[in-house]
């Protein structure tokens, strides 16, 4: 089987004959048996997000959550194709909410891959209405922006504040095969910009609804460093916002903790001649940056340093563009504590109703 590095937890049955892997599969986390004898692999559950797979002899623990329900406890027992609910921890927090419906399409991206995208309607959804919309750009590249309540990029929070959320699975995704996971290689701001620009096209014209005068967009990590190559690309976003998001990648690599990444994506070093992919580098398109960027940075990440978010603000400001930086002194690379967690979603989408509503 091809996990395409999507595999998180892995675990042995009870009885050492199977061996339980969590992976990324289509927008969805699934959980799967791979048969130690034979090899084959068995598709355990379908769609959601699950996670923490313990076997034990009756069957598998996990949690599971998807795009409008948090993580709660369920069990899947042998033979069984429906995992069961077993505690209702976020019931009545979850009453209390209004969440948007949400759905997944597919499009022509890059290359002439299908390429697959989630929506998620605004709360209070009315189709007589149109929204404005945020692309929500996942981080990796090496990962998935799928059906999952994300507790850091919840696109339910956006669709609370009267946002319409498309979020790409664009080249470099996993969950659609090693190709297409590869594909990123030496091509950060290739494919993965065609995806987003063309998923960004294909949802305008496929739900009428979606005001594409008012379009935003927001990414952490490499999702950061999409928005700042977005910034020297195209006009077409009316405000952005950058976590954690590379400026200059050359110096990136000398700063970060993670040297294998820059090196398998950008094929060596930045130094060695001839090295793809460093071509892709948004410091060198300031000159053409004019669209309104929030910039969000936390002084304990050490995988995108905090210079990266300065230095990023310090060129939005030379050039004049409106600009503000939010600096998390007790963060790292993520926003972990729940007080810094509400300041930051308050403050992105105050960036947003400020610039698309």
């Amino acid at each position: 089987a091809e996990w395409d590095r999507s595999a998180g937890s892995l675990a042995w049955t009870p009885d050492g004959a199977q061996l339980i892997v969590t992976a990324t599969d289509l927008g969805h986390q699934n959980i799967f048996a791979l048969d130690v004898a034979s090899g084959d692999v068995r598709r355990l559950t379908q769609t959601g997000y699950h996670s923490d797979a313990v076997p034990v002899p009756q069957g598998i623990w996990m949690l599971r959550d998807d795009l409008a329900n948090p993580a709660e406890i369920h069990f899947l027992a042998n033979g069984s194709r429906l995992a069961q609910r077993r505690t209702h921890v976020n019931d009545e927090r979850l009453a209390e909410a209004r969440l948007g419906d949400y759905e997944q399409f597919t499009f022509t991206g890059a290359h002439g891959d299908t390429v697959h995208a989630w929506l998620v309607k605004p709360v209070g959804f009315d189709p007589s209405r149109t929204y404005p919309v945020v692309m929500l750009i996942h981080g990796g590249p090496q990962g998935s922006m799928g059906n999952h309540f994300h507790y850091r990029w919840n696109a339910q929070a956006f669709a609370g504040a009267g946002f319409a959320a498309v979020m790409v699975d664009f080249h470099g995704s996993t969950g659609y095969g090693q190709a297409f996971c590869d594909a990123i290689r030496g091509d950060w701001g290739g494919a993965p910009y065609e995806d987003i620009m063309a998923g960004l096209d294909h949802a305008l014209k496929a739900y009428p609804f979606l005001d594409g005068e008012r379009a935003g967009a927001a990414g952490g990590s490499y999702g950061g460093y999409m928005v700042n190559w977005i910034q020297g690309q195209t006009t077409r976003f009316k405000a952005l916002v950058a976590h954690a998001g590379n400026l200059d990648e050359r110096f990136a690599y000398v700063a970060t903790e993670e040297l294998w990444f820059p090196e398998w994506d950008h094929h060596g070093m930045p130094w060695e001649r001839d090295v793809p992919g460093t071509e892709h580098n948004p410091i060198e398109h300031v000159a053409k940056w004019q669209t309104p960027e929030l910039v969000i940075h936390g002084a304990k990440d050490f995988r995108v340093v905090e210079s990266q978010g300065m230095a990023t603000f310090t060129a939005l400001q030379r050039m004049g563009v409106p600009s503000r930086f939010l600096y998390f002194p007790d963060e790292n690379h993520w926003i972990l504590k729940p007080q810094n967690a509400v300041l930051w979603h308050d403050t992105v989408l105050d960036w947003f109703t400020t610039y698309l509503k």
